[in-house]
């Protein structure tokens, strides 16, 4: 837990497991797995290997072997299944994964988002959503007044337990009494090791604040269990100041006062939600990144940017592919190519800086446009 992660050009702790060496002395070699997924998905992805094939000898002769998987809701309505029999265990081989977006208007959501994202976040224990939220320079955000200084933080959001535990079921299906339960879980163990993650981003970054987001109020259980976790990991950070607010009232501050926040931790239902909020007001969900990670390095990490397929943009060339650049920029953190992932940010920032933004956040350039000047800043 000493190494670290750079998390929007802010240090932080990391885990991820070693690049390969390959057989050629001073090469390093990364083996991507792509998921492109679906809607706007593979758009985006196809944005991410440029990036990735333009990175390539930067850094410590840094190479990138990407295996591109067509797995998804066109693949669950040829087969039944959105990825095959092997498909986790095929996955497992790789370094890291790229994915897209997972949605479809043919396919309920629930089959889409289990049978594929969620699938590889529960058989991989990825245990922590990592979303950084940066306003940057060229890129007008929806709150009036607010520079890029008052807007730089990251949600550490517990990944694998909560409302998405998959836990509950349906009883007296199709009859007028039908009832549906959900059952929420949080353990010890997985709150700790979010907690512990997040204090210890919380102590890279120079505010070293982190905000805890409960409703112990009305949830007298599981998030009493979070208050009194966070309380025992927070007590080993002295250095770091520390808050516990109430996800609604969190909500509201963060659009009054988002400069007040650096680091906030929370559970996977809270996470979720507020991650979106802090992606809009850094100008855009297309604007936000996001890292699934293995802790430990048991698995590969999954990268992905936070917008879902947006089946409005599908083929019409406007996607902001900024937040998969930056999720590229999140997986070179881990895999041990900083000046890669710093390089991969600074083109963002210039690009943003030139004005060459999507609609999205205003602009009036392309997904090709917007992409071609990331990779050209990148060749300078």
């Amino acid at each position: 837990m000493t190494a670290s992660r750079l998390v929007g050009n802010r240090c932080g702790p990391r885990y991820g497991a070693d690049v390969r060496w390959s057989a050629t002395p001073g090469v390093r070699v990364a083996r991507i797995a792509v998921i492109g997924g679906d809607g706007i998905g593979p758009e985006v992805c196809a944005v991410a290997l440029r990036v990735l094939h333009a990175l390539e000898g930067l850094e410590g002769g840094a190479q990138f072997v990407t295996e591109t998987f067509p797995w998804g809701s066109d693949h669950f309505l040829r087969t039944g299944a959105m990825l095959p029999a092997d498909g986790l265990t095929t996955l497992a081989g790789f370094d890291a994964i790229l994915f897209g977006a997972v949605g479809s208007r043919e396919v309920p959501d629930h089959v889409t988002l289990w049978g594929l994202r969620l699938a590889i976040v529960q058989s991989f224990d990825l245990a922590v959503s990592l979303r950084p939220a940066r306003l940057l320079a060229g890129v007008r955000g929806p709150l009036a007044g607010r520079a890029p200084k008052d807007i730089d933080l990251v949600v550490v959001r517990e990944n694998t337990e909560g409302e998405y535990s998959g836990a509950g079921g349906f009883s007296r299906r199709g009859l007028d009494g039908e009832m549906a339960v959900q059952t929420t879980i949080y353990s010890r163990a997985a709150i700790a090791r979010t907690a512990r993650y997040a204090f210890e981003l919380a102590r890279a970054r120079p505010a070293r604040r982190l905000a805890s987001i409960t409703k112990s109020n009305a949830s007298p259980h599981a998030s009493v269990l979070w208050d009194e976790v966070v309380a025992e990991v927070g007590a080993e950070y002295p250095d770091v100041a520390w808050v516990t607010v109430l996800v609604d009232a969190a909500a509201a501050r963060l659009v009054l006062a988002p400069q007040e926040f650096d680091v906030i931790v929370a559970s996977n239902l809270h996470g979720d939600v507020l991650s979106d909020l802090t992606g809009a007001l850094a100008g855009s969900l297309g604007m936000a990144p996001s890292a699934n990670l293995s802790l430990d390095g048991a698995r590969p990490s999954m990268y992905e940017p936070v917008h879902g397929s947006a089946f409005d943009l599908v083929g019409r060339g406007l996607a902001n592919p900024v937040g998969m650049i930056l999720s590229v920029a999140l997986m070179l953190d881990d895999l041990k190519l900083p000046a890669c992932a710093g390089a991969v940010r600074d083109a963002v920032a210039a690009a943003c800086r030139q004005g060459i933004l999507t609609r999205d956040v205003g602009g009036q350039a392309t997904t090709a446009e917007g992409a071609a000047a990331i990779v050209a800043a990148l060749s300078r």
